[in-house]
């Protein structure tokens, strides 16, 4: 737990605006807003597990039996359209044996938080997205935040299966951007000269576009975005439609890992015995995350090509997973290089930014580095060691120009050129 969080927690349990109950019932029946947060983990085939959902839901139907007064319920899971008013409505109405509308209230309430940014997330969102399944139901959440943000957040209300799709939507588009950016920078590794990161820059300065999930990379991992694509592509299935571009996403996404393991095993040449240093376990920095990680897929890769692969995370100690058993988790970076011939830098920990040249060249038996996340300088590593990255084109034409943005107003354009 992150200290500015354990510190709001313990603001919040002393001035008794935050109080742990032992059930749902005593939750449901001492307050006037129940949000259901459960999870929804993927099955076999990509759908999504409600069981959690159910379970949940028949507890706080159980709950409104016993309350005389009107309650509102919020779906904040992350469940495919027609969810809450196909499977959690019913169960709310048959266990409580009231009518959702003019009994209690329900609503569906997509979350947009970003793991390692959740508090950030939480006190200044972009949008607060409402799923009603009345009009009620709606004003009162409405209004709920609007107490919390004081009018300042950006509220949209809708039904409720427009509101479940927002959260797929996002996150199916977010996770296009990513392999977007990664097969652009694939295309950049083979001309000479050219390297993405400056490339994206100019991508992202278009105002349709923005820069944001634009940086190539080992690919996307956690328990969102992949796990989101599938089921959605799971839930287009289930009616009848195939998702080619979204089959694409994942298909790129899979082999991006296996891409920069292979820029790995091409500097070692003969890969056996050799030791690879793993910088980063977590899908990304300041979480502990992961899950669909592509430093795993990385390291299983170079195991099955029996390197000897050795990891080090700030956070992540041990991966006791099936089939890393010969990963070493070191327990410092100096420890993760010592007498490495590659060293692969998989997550942007701000410990590894820090890293220079000569911090590789004291520790590794071969200072060659592959920078998966693009968080160093080609022009400062090239000059002092073996330096390749994701999305750099090699050759003699590389002249490492840095890439500056001016900043400057934004041009109106003259009268006669002006579009109304």
């Amino acid at each position: 737990m992150s200290q500015r969080l354990e510190e709001m927690l313990r603001k919040s349990v002393e001035s008794k605006m935050l109080r742990a109950v032992d059930t749902r019932d005593e939750a449901v029946r001492q307050t006037n807003v129940t949000f259901l947060t459960v999870e929804t983990p993927e099955t076999a085939d990509g759908r999504i597990d409600l069981r959690h959902v159910v379970r949940a839901c028949e507890e706080i139907g159980r709950a409104l039996k016993k309350k005389n007064a009107y309650h509102l319920v919020v779906i904040k899971s992350t469940v495919v359209p027609g969810t809450t008013r196909d499977v959690v409505k019913p169960i709310l109405e048959r266990t409580a044996e009231l009518s959702a509308g003019p009994d209690f209230g329900l609503c569906m309430n997509p979350e947009f938080l970003r793991q390692g940014s959740a508090i950030a997330d939480t006190l200044r969102p972009d949008r607060v997205v409402i799923g009603e399944n009345d009009e009620r139901s709606g004003k009162m959440l409405e209004d709920l935040f609007d107490s919390f943000y004081g009018h300042k957040v950006r509220t949209l209300r809708m039904n409720l299966e427009s509101a479940e799709m927002v959260k797929y939507a996002s996150n199916a588009f977010l996770a296009t951007k990513i392999s977007y950016a990664n097969e652009i920078a694939n295309i950049c590794e083979k001309v000479s000269g050219v390297d993405v990161s400056h490339v994206m820059a100019g991508v992202g300065l278009d105002v349709r576009i923005n820069p944001k999930f634009l940086n190539a990379g080992a690919g996307f991992g956690g328990s969102c975005l992949p796990k989101d694509v599938k089921a959605v592509r799971a839930f287009a299935a289930s009616h009848s439609y195939e998702t080619p571009l979204l089959r694409a996403v994942i298909a790129v996404n899979d082999a991006q890992a296996l891409h920069v393991a292979e820029l790995a095993l091409a500097k070692l040449g003969q890969p056996k015995g050799k030791k690879v240093a793993l910088l980063g376990l977590a899908f990304k920095s300041n979480t502990d995350d992961v899950r669909e990680a592509p430093s795993l897929k990385i390291a299983k890769a170079l195991l099955y090509a029996e390197a000897y692969v050795s990891a080090f995370d700030p956070v992540v100690k041990k991966i006791s997973l099936p089939g890393f058993e010969a990963l070493e988790c070191a327990d410092s970076i100096p420890a993760c290089l010592s007498g490495a011939h590659c060293c692969v830098v998989i997550t942007e920990w701000e410990e590894f930014k820090a890293l220079t040249p000569d911090d590789f060249i004291k520790y590794m038996a071969q200072p060659v580095v592959v920078d998966a996340r693009r968080i160093f300088d080609p022009r400062q590593f090239r000059q002092r060691l073996e330096f390749s990255a994701v999305g750099l084109g090699g050759g003699e034409t590389f002249d490492g120009v840095p890439c500056a943005v001016t900043s400057k107003p934004r041009t109106e354009p003259p009268d006669a050129l002006r579009v109304e």
